[in-house]
């Protein structure tokens, strides 16, 4: 029940601020005189509405967005206003009519909304909430997170899966993990009568029982249990190596020899103290994490072609790559379990991460998205300059429909790709779990 309604209210913040998106075009425009008659939220059948000072205000039954009408975007619209019976771009107050200077703000407003939700919900975070405190990460509970059924006694790196190449339960030795039957969740509390509190000390603890039987004692739910497994010699990575190396990236004087549980040590969020930076120091944490993601969300769009194909093997069955894009139906996905979880810095982190992206994306100088039409706008700009200072007529405007085909070429595209995102985080989602 707890992850239903994490998915329900994080779906609704994702409708929220599209509809502020929205509100920002709808405000701006406004603002700067432009005539603008329609703000709804939703899409399909209309569930009510009410009109005011000439706007007509209302929700619709399908909970996918929100839009905003403002009247002559373009000089070739064909729209006609029920007030005036003329074409709404022959309005005074036609969009299209006004500087691109205004014109540049009413259209970037919606991303800009976005942004200020991104660093609002940021700011929050580190001034109020809290952020897990990463230096105490070898003082929490020794989590299981997945379990090996064997060992590997030799590093190697596999090409085909670009990670560690997998262990061969045929030919290297049963892990410990498997002869103790241990489950995810399962929480390491002491190995031969030693306490084990951090990855650290169960690391510490395993280099010393290489080749030894030795009695493990773990937590299940409210049981505690103990079994008795052998700790075989493999070759590991060393703890002081950056977690970022890649696998492709590991060196020999990056491993070690020492024992292994045969574990991945699940670290929660909700494990870790809270460090709260306070409001004053908050406004600077905000500000490198807001690079930091920014940066980030370059790189996945990159990103995103090379992934494509893993998208369509999850699809037809094979294991979801946790890397591949997901939807809003699984970004809500994931924010249910975090809800359930209540791991709220990770669930905020993900809320502002979805509006940076969606900021940015909007900003593309691409129709139909919103910088498509900004660099319209200043190529008409431009190109009227130039004709002036060469002593030419003005170009006049650009003609929107002689664009069309790019635009459904990329309206073709998107909607391919959330085709393939919605499909997969319905028949195999990414989970924390």
């Amino acid at each position: 029940m707890t992850f239903v309604l994490g998915i329900v209210l994080f779906a609704l913040g994702i409708l929220i601020a599209v509809a502020i998106h929205e509100a920002g075009h709808f405000w701006s425009a406004r603002w700067f005189g432009m005539k603008a008659t329609r703000y709804f939220i939703g899409f399909g059948p209309t569930i009510f509405a009410f009109k005011r000072n000439g706007v007509e205000y209302g929700l619709k039954a399908l909970p996918f967005g929100a839009f905003v009408k403002i009247v002559g975007m373009t000089p070739q619209e064909e729209d006609v206003d029920p007030e005036t019976g003329k074409s709404g771009a022959d309005d005074p107050k036609a969009m299209w009519r006004f500087p691109v200077w205004k014109r540049t703000i009413v259209m970037a407003a919606g991303s800009i909304t976005h942004f200020a939700l991104a660093l609002i919900t940021l700011w929050v975070l580190f001034s109020f909430v809290g952020i897990p405190d990463a230096s105490k990460v070898n003082e929490v509970p020794v989590r299981v997170g997945t379990i090996s059924q064997c060992v590997s006694p030799t590093y190697q790196y596999d090409p085909a899966t670009k990670s560690q190449k997998a262990c061969d339960p045929a030919k290297d030795p049963q892990s410990p993990a498997a002869q103790l039957g241990l489950q995810p969740g399962d929480i390491i509390l002491a190995i031969d009568g030693r306490s084990i509190v951090g990855n650290q000390a169960l690391r510490d603890e395993l280099k010393a029982d290489v080749g030894k039987s030795v009695t493990v004692q773990y937590k299940r739910g409210e049981q505690t249990l103990s079994g008795t497994a052998a700790i075989p010699e493999a070759q590991r990575i060393k703890s002081t190596i950056d977690p970022g190396k890649t696998a492709d990236q590991i060196t020999p004087d990056d491993l070690e020899r020492g024992g292994m549980l045969g574990i991945t040590v699940d670290i929660r969020s909700s494990d870790l103290p809270v460090l709260r930076y306070g409001p004053v120091d908050g406004i600077s944490q905000t500000g490198s994490a807001t690079a930091t993601l920014v940066e980030r969300t370059f790189a996945s769009f990159k990103q995103i072609p090379e992934r494509v194909p893993n998208l369509v093997k999850a699809i037809f069955g094979e294991k979801r790559d946790p890397n591949t894009p997901v939807s809003v139906v699984g970004a809500s996905r994931i924010g249910g379990e975090l809800f359930e979880l209540g791991d709220w810095a990770s669930l905020l982190s993900l809320f502002a991460t979805l509006n940076l992206f969606f900021g940015i994306f909007n900003l593309f100088p691409l129709l139909p998205m919103d910088g498509g039409h900004i660099a319209i706008a200043w190529f008409e700009r431009v190109r009227s300059w130039l004709a002036a200072r060469l002593g030419k007529p003005d170009p006049g405007r650009v003609d929107y429909y002689k664009l069309a085909p790019l635009t459904l070429g990329v309206i073709g595209i998107l909607g391919v790709f959330v085709l393939l995102t919605v499909t997969a985080d319905f028949v195999n989602p990414i989970t924390l779990k």
